[in-house]
């Protein structure tokens, strides 16, 4: 499974300092919990980037987000207050884990395709049109949480490729963007 949240931040003046919190106290933490796998944090660098950040943590599944250790330290602490247009979503992955698929090297990028606009009844047929438009793109379904984007789709690649936007029949209520890592993706240590 793949966990995405997304968010702005609104203090300018604090953001240093958020990111400097979430992308290490708060990502080394995330990689102790059980079932979770591996996590890494982007910012939007070009096409739409209305939502500025992402983090992409991979969980074996559901279960992460019912443990006590999870449960204990959920949340963005002091820093919620100036945390804007969250969200936070489940997506049913490959059966295998896709950590590898995720890990974007400092030079590297992330492509993002976020169904915001579809509705989740007509979210499948939708998939299956863009499946078919970018095939390289591992497209996956919201599985829970939020429930508030419906579908999504990744892709690494390298900095200086940005794939030319869906055709505008396939592109109407899904915002694609292209996200830089800020961190390296850190990977659980099991005993």
């Amino acid at each position: 499974f793949v966990y995405i949240v997304r968010s702005n931040f609104t203090r300018p003046d604090l953001e240093e300092q958020w990111n400097a919190w979430y992308g290490g106290p708060k990502l080394a933490e995330m990689m102790t919990h059980p079932l979770f796998l591996s996590g890494q944090r982007y910012r939007a660098a070009e096409l739409d980037r209305s939502v500025r950040y992402l983090a992409v943590w991979v969980v074996e599944s559901p279960d992460a987000f019912t443990t006590p250790e999870y449960r204990s330290t959920w949340g963005f602490v002091e820093w919620t207050p100036h945390i804007a247009d969250w969200s936070r979503n489940l997506y049913r992955g490959p059966e295998e884990d896709v950590s590898d698929l995720l890990d974007v090297p400092p030079d590297g990028a992330l492509y993002f395709a976020a169904f915001d606009g579809v509705p989740e009844a007509e979210a499948a047929s939708r998939l299956t049109l863009v499946e078919a438009e970018r095939p390289d793109v591992l497209w996956m379904a919201v599985a829970g949480l939020d429930r508030s984007c419906p579908a999504i789709g990744v892709r690494r690649r390298g900095a200086d490729v940005t794939p030319k936007p869906l055709p505008s029949d396939l592109a109407s209520g899904i915002r694609e963007t292209m996200y830089r890592p800020i961190t390296d993706r850190r990977r659980a240590k099991r005993g």
